[in-house]
């Protein structure tokens, strides 16, 4: 099974908003459950996975500092609203018989392990889910700059940016039926063009690191499946555009 995998050892992107599922808020327990049921897949043919998730679904600490919030205490609260994600996202694992651990930038002892780098790529060699939480520890940082350091910092080959559209558009194809899909495109590509795949300083740490990021549409079922086997799902950005 292993030798038909294109990637072994990925980071999966997860926004808060894709735990909300269709209610836009909080955590939704059936969109937990059916992304657990996807990485439970993935995991069954050793692949090594790793997860980062978003907190937007609970607290947006730029929308807090553009409200007049201090944006270092706005962007803290950030990061424990992934914290909250992360152990929903855990405990659906759990009851899929999936082992997990989270790991947190800021040290919380009774509810995660601190993250240690290689303590998590013992983990993920053991077969177990990792969960980044907390983003970086640093405020100033989104969850797609830690999905980009964590990838570089734990080698994986990969990151699959899961989103609510099936790759990268020219514009919001939710607004503009006539929107242009992207098959493949390049990080400066995806800098110039100011194209909304993540950003610019996790852009620039995947270039540096020649770190892939395919974007992909989590709400399709399986699609995790097929980006892990190479099928061509969503937009690939690449510095060689060998995707």
């Amino acid at each position: 099974m292993m030798a038909s995998l294109k990637y072994k050892r990925v980071i999966l992107k997860l926004s808060g908003e894709a735990l909300a599922g269709g209610q836009g808020y909080g955590i939704d327990p059936d969109m937990s459950n059916s992304i657990a049921a996807q990485i439970k897949e993935i995991v069954q043919q050793n692949v090594q996975l790793a997860v980062v998730v978003g907190g937007g679904n609970i607290w947006r600490g730029v929308a807090g500092s553009a409200k007049g919030m201090d944006r270092a205490t706005a962007d803290y609260m950030g990061m424990l609203a992934t914290v909250m994600n992360s152990l929903a996202l855990q405990d659906a694992l759990s009851k899929h018989g999936v082992e997990t651990r989270v790991q947190t930038a800021i040290q919380m002892k009774e509810v995660a392990e601190p993250y240690i780098r290689r303590r998590a790529m013992r983990h993920l060699e053991k077969g177990r889910v990792v969960i980044f939480a907390a983003g970086t520890g640093n405020p100033y940082f989104s969850t797609d700059t830690t999905a980009a350091l964590r990838a570089a910092e734990v080698e994986a080959e990969g990151i699959l940016m899961a989103k609510s559209v099936d790759g990268v558009y020219d514009s919001d194809p939710r607004e503009n039926p006539g929107a242009k899909k992207f098959d493949k495109l390049t990080y400066i590509d995806v800098l110039n063009m100011g194209l909304k795949v993540m950003d610019a300083t996790a852009a620039s740490l995947c270039m540096d690191n020649r770190i892939p990021v395919i974007v992909f549409n989590l709400t399709k079922k399986g699609n995790i499946k097929r980006v892990i086997a190479g099928e061509n799902v969503g937009t690939y950005v690449g510095g060689d555009l060998v995707g």
